[in-house]
């Protein structure tokens, strides 16, 4: 029969290789999501206006997000959706094409546009970039083995200091 201890350090080892490349993707892009706000290039800082009250209509925000080439904004079936900060006097405007379009809630005035990776960030950390299918059938499992690493890891840690307890306790014995 195999030694508990050498198939803990297989399974570690296996483990760790079996959930390298998902896990370092998961990290990576969970780093990035986590300087969201704080990094431009992920997703680009809302603007604020004095406008805390909605005074624009639906048809003057599709306006303002077609001014704007880059979104390729033709019609609602160009627009992902619309997420409206009132507090902060502006509605964003996603693009089917991953461009975001502030629009000021009281002119109807384009704010900003800029392009917005944290959308496609946040589908590669999740796997569904990929497939839906590799959330449930790579990342949920690779998510699994790294909590088994976790735990043969905190095994070996705490494996030499069981042996020095135990080899005390045989001479004091």
């Amino acid at each position: 029969m195999t030694n508990p201890r050498v198939l803990n350090r297989k399974l570690h080892r296996w483990g760790a290789i079996a959930a390298a490349v998902p896990f370092l993707l998961v990290v990576v892009t969970g780093l990035l999501l986590q300087l969201k706000k704080q990094l431009p290039w992920v997703q680009p800082p809302e603007q604020r206006t004095a406008h805390t009250v909605p005074a624009v209509s639906m048809a003057q925000i599709l306006d303002a997000a077609r001014s704007v080439p880059q979104a390729q904004v033709a019609s609602w079936d160009d627009i992902d959706r619309l997420d409206v900060r009132p507090g902060k006097g502006l509605v964003k405007v996603t693009a089917n094409n991953r461009w975001e379009v502030q629009v000021d809630l009281g002119t109807g005035a384009v704010l900003q546009a800029a392009y917005r990776r944290s959308d496609l960030i946040e589908q590669l950390h999740d796997g569904s970039w990929f497939h839906d299918a590799a959330k449930l059938w790579i990342f949920l499992p690779s998510g699994v083995i790294v909590l088994g690493l976790w735990g043969t890891g905190m095994y070996l840690y705490v494996l030499p200091y069981l042996a020095r307890a135990q080899k005390k306790q045989r001479h004091s014995a």
